[in-house]
């Protein structure tokens, strides 16, 4: 039978919870990247009523940063253009407790479709998955727990 001494069991539980910690943040944030994508796709790409070009550009024109909020300061390049979130994920996985993870559309037209306009009615994205985000992390802080056995 081993024996375990009590400052290296604490240690270890210490260490497991940090990763967990981290795990959680990073787990919670990615998460929120995708309810955003979901929800922008259902509001916008797959809404038939739109009658605006979908290129995919305001999908596209997510960023997240470590050191400010991204501005609307990209114009539509008027083509296709598809989401790739490589470079969110990689912000994501690189962050470390207590760090601010800013994420935001950077295409210029992105506060009138979720504001609306006086020809457009809004569909606030954002606002709707930004509040889930209690729930998202609760969600998945339950995980986390359940797999590091906490």
């Amino acid at each position: 039978m081993a024996t375990y001494r009590f400052a290296a069991t604490v240690e270890e539980w210490c260490k497991d919870v940090i990763e967990a910690q981290e795990a959680i943040f990073r787990e919670a944030s990615q998460r929120l990247v995708h309810e955003l994508d979901d929800l922008i796709t259902q509001l916008i790409y797959s809404d038939p009523s739109t009658d605006y070009r979908r290129t995919g550009f305001l999908r596209a024109s997510l960023v997240a940063s470590t050191t400010a909020m991204p501005g609307l300061t990209k114009p539509n390049p008027g083509v296709p253009v598809q989401a790739d979130y490589g470079d969110v994920i990689l912000t994501i996985n690189g962050l470390e407790i207590g760090e601010t993870l800013y994420l935001g559309y950077t295409a210029k037209y992105g506060a009138y479709v979720h504001y609306g306009t006086s020809k457009m009615r809004p569909r606030p994205w954002v606002q709707m998955v930004a509040q889930r985000w209690e729930t998202i992390v609760e969600e998945e802080a339950a995980k986390v727990r359940s797999r590091f056995g906490l």
